[in-house]
């Protein structure tokens, strides 16, 4: 037994030294650390003879070290606040949890207790309605208390979880990419494999197609002569503007149109709150250090990708003033070099911005186009010439007549083939040169009368939708015709009526003259109607 002993001393005396040497060497080294007597001697041995460079030297070299294990502990210190701070928020969750799940048990305890007491007094007969309505009641107050002692605790985890991610969030503004959601586009089209597009067509068999498709599909109705005036329109302009009364189509017939290219719109319902660019295409949040981007904003980002058909559509867009938010994209759009099609989203470009960002700038794709719907009455703003003479209008004024389609699927149709088509339109349908002499005519009329003149901008997109009108199945007249009514005709709503009253007749007179009895419909009739408005 004694040799027992003696070994568990010994191994006792053993563990226990250990321990100590390893305590008293913790202190022994910090105390030879810290202690600035031994560091005072061992200056005073070698300081006589240090020169002036060497002093220098050695004074440098105690700053340095100084401010090392300032460093040092200033770490540590901040390690211990964020390991407390922690620790502190995961006791808080957990007892938190703890009460919501006493709270979940509580519930179930009561609920079955009132089972078994409303399971006995029916077995003995002795219950009565009013018993049972008065015990419902009391379950029902006894849970609805739990139930909101359980969305207190609920609620509360929500909020410390919110700060929590905030608090994360403001550690490191600057970390993550300021533009998500066109940084996601990045990363979608990684691997992206352009489609099978269609390529079977030509303009006429694509306006059939088309108004096929959303009778037989989607159960819209559309005149030949409105879906050719959509083709021809977005051939000329990169802006459509359908008007008219409220349930005539406007917003479905591009919804259609996306649906039949496979290639979705985007529907942007415009505010009356709209004021500039920033609610087109969204800002930069200088707090969060990230750019706020709306689905406008990622769709013409994403066109820059593919070759589809993109349309966007701006609905109700004159219920603010499109003057004020679309300011840009009109200019931007009317400059003649698409290479200088672009808007400029930050002042300064971020390592890791999007791919086809360049210096903060947006590129806008050829293949987008804008398609705004506008109903005219007293809850909106008037659109502006300035609109009028850039965009293409559309007047949807009755609702489509009900006709048999034959069965029509949607075809995947790349802009390219399409773009194709409108130049070989304009090539082989040009606008013949008597159509053209007589319009010079006509303007020197309407200059003479009502001082009203065309525009270079009105020819140059009469140039373009005229014959691919015609390529789509129209007439040269009937296009010619629905440009000048729209462009030109509609101008006189902005004179004195009364001083353009007796003018009318004879212009209308002149135009059958012109092109011919009742060849300008259009006209004639929007002269008519400006005639009555006096």
């Amino acid at each position: 037994m004694s040799n027992f002993i003696n070994w568990f001393f010994e191994f006792m005396h053993q563990l226990f030294g250990g321990i100590w040497a390893m305590i008293k060497g913790f202190f022994l080294g910090l105390f030879q650390t810290v202690n600035v007597a031994d560091y005072w001697s061992i200056f005073r041995k070698y300081a006589a003879s240090f020169g002036p460079l060497q002093w220098i030297l050695a004074v440098v070299v105690v700053l340095l070290m100084i401010a090392v294990f300032a460093a040092i502990v200033y770490m540590i210190v901040l390690l211990v606040r964020k390991w407390i701070r922690y620790r502190r928020t995961m006791v808080g969750n957990e007892d938190l949890l703890r009460e919501l799940s006493d709270l979940h048990r509580d519930v179930a305890r009561l609920t079955a207790e009132k089972e078994r007491i409303m399971e006995l007094k029916i077995a003995n007969g002795s219950l009565t309605v009013d018993a049972i309505n008065e015990i419902v009641d009391s379950v029902r107050k006894d849970f609805n208390e739990a139930e909101a002692q359980e969305n207190s605790v609920t609620k509360e985890l929500t909020v410390m979880e919110d700060k929590k991610e905030e608090k994360e969030e403001e550690a490191v503004p600057a970390a993550g990419k300021r533009f998500f959601r066109l940084s996601a586009v990045d990363e979608k089209y990684v691997f992206y494999e352009q489609p099978e597009y269609r390529h079977d067509f030509d303009l006429a068999t694509l306006c059939e197609d088309f108004r096929n498709f959303a009778c037989y599909q989607m159960h819209l109705f559309y005149e030949r002569k409105t879906i050719r005036l959509m083709f021809a329109g977005l051939a000329s302009t990169k802006m459509i503007l359908l008007q008219g009364i409220s349930g005539t189509g406007k917003t479905s017939l591009p919804y259609a149109m996306g649906k039949y290219f496979r290639c979705d719109a985007t529907i942007a319902s415009v505010q009356p709150s709209w004021r500039d660019r920033t609610e087109l295409f969204g800002y930069f949040n200088e707090f969060t250090k990230r750019f706020n981007e709306t689905d406008v904003l990622k769709r013409i980002y994403e066109a820059s990708y593919n070759d589809d058909i993109n349309i966007i559509v701006l609905d109700e867009m004159n219920i603010a003033r499109v003057e004020y938010y679309f300011a840009e994209m009109l200019s931007v759009l009317e400059m003649p070099n698409p290479k200088e099609w672009s808007v400029s989203l930050v002042p300064a470009a971020w390592p890791d911005d999007p791919r086809h960002l360049e210096d903060g700038k947006l590129m806008i794709p050829q293949n987008v186009w804008y398609v705004g719907t506008a109903n005219n009455d007293d809850s909106t703003f008037s659109v502006s010439d300035k609109v009028y003479d850039r965009a293409f209008t559309i007047n949807l004024d009755s609702k489509g007549v009900p006709f048999e389609a034959p069965p029509t699927q949607s075809s995947r149709i790349s802009y390219s083939y399409v773009d194709e088509l409108y130049q070989i339109a304009v090539r082989e349908h040009p606008v013949s040169q008597e159509i053209l002499d007589k319009i010079a005519q006509l303007d020197d009329y309407v200059i003479s009368h009502f001082r009203v003149a065309f525009g270079n901008r009105i020819m140059k997109q009469l140039d373009i939708f005229v014959p691919v009108y015609v390529a789509c199945g129209g007439t040269e007249v009937e296009g010619v015709d629905y440009m000048l009514s729209t462009k030109v005709v509609r101008k006189f709503e902005g004179l004195n009526l009364s001083l353009i009253r007796d003018e009318i007749d004879p212009l209308i007179e002149y135009l059958d003259r012109l092109f011919g009895k009742g060849a300008m419909a259009e006209c004639i009739s929007y002269l008519k109607r400006i005639k009555k408005m006096y």
